[in-house]
């Protein structure tokens, strides 16, 4: 049986593969420590992506001492999981929402082969840089993780991660910045989906390099818009002017039309006929001979109504000189076809007045003209475009985002905490009511609170995934962020009326649920390994390792499963059969006989379940049997 890796992917090994189907003849082997390994030949690579003979290392490009190690780091896989909190969670059996806890870098690895592509809308605010943000970013990878941070002091001596603070006396004061966004998108952009859109909240401390890293994470042409948001009407003044606003950056994955336009009343749509209930209110446009862009003769001929004849411009005599062929290159003619004039007149279009003739606009309806070239009335709901201005109003700053926040009455002060209608305009923004929602630097838990409201509003089931390091903020009753946040989430939902999910399933990054010695059995002799009672924590609950394998095995989170009793051992089957669960020493052999005639599509056992080799390919040939079709694995 295959044995489970228990640790996040390897993506520069992923990328590798990527590479090695466009550009096979640029994979190479290299040996390292015993080992042979695939590797890209990148000399190669850089001439197959060139016309010219390449003899120069100079590029275009966007770099800062740090981003090599950045990047190297966002690929190297962590030993690390996410455990469940059922007790801090709402609504646990019945929720798709998830609340993670702990440092993004590694729970966005850890979500890597679960989420990958399945995210569409992501909103997030990272620290702007302002010379008193605290985060920590190792910037030299020379020596492992653990050993960094025991010398960097980022641990304490009971191994609390502690805080280190980027000042402007800082000489990396950009670089360590750059890199710590830097390899966080890098692993955002695996999440998003193909239509999937990403907004970033930034100021003019980052802005600038925030832009290169998205132009290059997800490609210029990728680029959408720049949103001027009001942050206070006071401002700030650390100079002459006063400083009142931020940004949200827009890029997509590809460019795509996923965006809809805002629903609007008008009220230049004031008039009321037959056909209201239906096309909605209409305004009368410019006379119909007016916006003439190019005189046409096809557009320009008479039109009788009750007994009397209109002509474009209203003047006979000058209508037989455009016959005639003396005509401007702008002169009178009608803005419809004759066609399109008659099914206007015959569908109630069509308005004389004052010896002119106007056209109706309704508000929900237009006329449309179909590939065969005859026409038809199109009902769609009015909409205009998002305006990278309309977040300048107070309803969308700072000053609001407080008082929302305190009316929740979490005895916290946060300083600035984003508006709730700010985040749900920009969800609304994508076409899908139904999305996936992530926001990795998720504060006090806004973005939940704007999944709720716009759910709400327009009848969406949008699903968030939230993460969040908890950073203490020395209040007894509320330590951290974090639980400043799921005490305001829970709150948000309570005030949620109707049949929307307003729950939320909590999830804690942690050490790996596995001992060392899981992965380095092959430095121990059988009789060692005998000796020794378990390679699990101890610590460790059956949902610790069941939500640990998922991870792994790439399946959502937040799917339904029940737990039961079969010959005296607990089963876990997670949706339905995707994956079957039994983590129980010694296992009986009609208990694995019964999972198997399940036929799950997945099943994962405890490597001891099996009292020897023969336990264990008995096992196999059960499956064997039974389901063939089962991938089977032991941790």
């Amino acid at each position: 049986m295959e044995k489970m890796k228990m640790e996040s992917a390897n993506l520069a090994a992923g990328n590798i593969e990527k590479i090695g189907q466009i550009f096979p003849n640029c994979i190479t082997e290299v040996y390292e420590d015993g080992t042979c390994r695939k590797a890209v030949n990148f000399d190669l690579l850089r001439q197959m992506l060139s016309e010219d003979i390449v003899d120069s290392e100079e590029a275009y490009e966007f770099t800062w001492p740090g981003k090599k190690a950045a990047i190297a780091e966002a690929n190297r896989p962590v030993r690390k999981t996410l455990r469940p909190s059922m007790e801090e969670s709402v609504g646990w059996d019945n929720t798709e929402n998830l609340y993670i806890e702990g440092d993004n870098m590694d729970a966005l690895k850890l979500l890597q082969e679960s989420y990958l592509g399945q995210v569409r809308v992501i909103y997030t605010g990272p620290p702007y840089n302002t010379g008193s943000d605290s985060f920590v970013y190792p910037d030299d990878f020379s020596v492992s993780r653990e050993e960094y941070e025991a010398e960097a002091g980022i641990r304490d001596e009971d191994g609390n991660k502690l805080f280190t603070e980027n000042n402007r006396t800082n000489p990396q004061f950009h670089s360590k910045w750059c890199s710590m966004i830097y390899q966080r998108l890098l692993l955002v952009r695996n999440l998003l989906a193909d239509d999937g859109v990403i907004f970033i909240s930034i100021d003019d401390n980052e802005q600038t390099n925030m832009v290169k890293i998205c132009n290059e994470i997800f490609g210029e042409d990728n680029f959408i818009a720049v949103f001027t948001r009001l942050t206070t009407k006071s401002g700030k003044t650390p100079l002459t002017f006063m400083v009142s606003h931020d940004y949200v950056l827009c890029y997509t994955k590809s460019r795509k039309d996923i965006f809809v336009g805002k629903s609007y009343s008008d009220d230049s749509y004031k008039y009321e006929d037959e056909y209201v209930a239906e096309r909605g209110k209409y305004n009368l446009k410019q006379p119909l001979d007016c916006n003439s862009i190019s005189y046409s003769k096809a557009l320009d001929y008479p039109i009788e109504h009750d007994g009397v004849t209109y002509y474009p411009g209203t003047d006979y005599e000058k209508y037989l000189e455009r016959k005639r062929g003396k005509f401007l290159s702008r002169d009178y003619a009608w803005r419809w076809s004759k066609d399109m004039f008659e099914f206007g007149l015959a569908n109630g279009w069509i308005v004389f007045r004052n010896g002119r003739i106007y056209t109706k606009g309704y508000l929900n309806a237009a006329i449309e003209k179909r590939p065969d070239g005859t026409y038809a009335i199109a009902y769609r709901e009015k909409t205009r475009k998002m305006s990278t201005i309309d977040f300048i109003s107070n309803e969308y700053s700072n000053d609001i985002a407080k008082k929302q926040f305190a009316a929740y009455k979490i005895p916290v002060k946060f300083d600035y905490p984003k508006p709730v209608d700010l985040i749900a305009e920009l969800l609304s923004a994508h076409y899908d009511k139904n999305a996936l929602v992530m926001d990795f630097f998720s504060g006090s838990g806004t973005t939940a609170d704007a999944v709720f409201k716009l759910n709400e509003t327009d009848g969406g089931n949008r699903k968030f995934i939230l993460v969040q390091y908890p950073e203490e903020i020395g209040d007894m009753d509320f330590p951290t962020i974090c639980s400043v946040a799921k005490e305001r989430i829970r709150r948000a939902g309570a005030k949620i009326e109707g049949g929307s999910d307003t729950g939320f399933r909590v999830f804690k990054v942690d050490e790996t649920n596995m001992k060392e010695v899981y992965y380095h059995a092959e430095d121990y002799s059988q009789d060692m390994l005998a000796m020794l009672e378990t390679n699990i924590r101890e610590d460790r609950t059956d949902l610790d390792l069941l939500f640990g394998c998922l991870l792994e095995w790439g399946l959502p989170l937040s799917l339904p499963y029940i737990s039961e009793t079969i010959g005296g051992c607990t089963v876990h089957t997670y949706n339905g059969g995707d994956l079957i669960a039994c983590f129980e020493e010694n296992m009986p052999e009609h208990v694995i006989r019964e999972i198997a005639r399940r036929r799950p599509q997945r099943a994962v056992f405890r490597d001891s379940s099996f009292a020897g080799s023969s336990a264990k390919l008995n096992a196999g040939e059960i499956f064997k049997l039974f389901a063939p079709d089962t991938r089977v694995k032991v941790i």
